[in-house]
């Protein structure tokens, strides 16, 4: 559909493209890095309640009493809601810390994307200048070519009125 070759694309936006490319690569490793760890900590968390889940299983099977049972299950409903909220702060300083990963990666990336973004800007800014003075000139010249006609006639009639007007 459109036809791009190297020629077409102007340095300045070739800088601005890579620029952005840049940026939003770095953005996706910073937000992939976070996935990575909220995973890790999901499967460090899943594989402790397995173990700790088969443990209290194992201790409520090898008692027949009700009030051991009953007092196996809360003595490990403490801790569990301790390792809960353990939970809820890792993921709270594995988001706290991809936060300022990602304000860094802006911070880094703003300057140049700035910067290339102005020279895109007074790229078009320079080419629209040229193009509205060829078009200046063009118009002038078709002016010109307009009003020429009408000149020479103008200027044939000067010199015969002046021709005649000579005794």
């Amino acid at each position: 559909m459109f036809s791009f070759t190297q020629q077409s694309i102007s340095p300045a936006i070739k800088a601005q493209v890579d620029a952005q490319f840049s940026f939003f690569t770095d953005m996706s490793k910073k937000m992939l890095e976070s996935v990575q760890k909220v995973n890790e900590l999901n499967i460090q968390v899943a594989a402790t309640m397995i173990k700790e889940s088969l443990t209290g299983a194992g201790q409520l099977m090898a008692t027949s009493d009700r009030n051991d049972a009953l007092s196996i299950v809360a003595r490990r409903s403490q801790p569990a809601a301790e390792k809960v909220r353990a939970y809820q702060q890792q993921l709270q300083d594995i988001f706290a810390e991809t936060r300022v990963d990602l304000m860094k990666t802006v911070q880094t990336h703003v300057p140049e994307s700035t910067r290339t973004a102005e020279a895109v800007v007074k790229e078009f800014a320079q080419r629209a200048s040229d193009e509205t003075s060829k078009a200046a000139q063009r118009q002038k010249e078709n002016v010109e070519k307009l009003t020429t006609p009408f000149k020479q006639n103008s200027d044939r009639l000067i010199q015969a009125n002046a021709v005649k007007a000579t005794p």
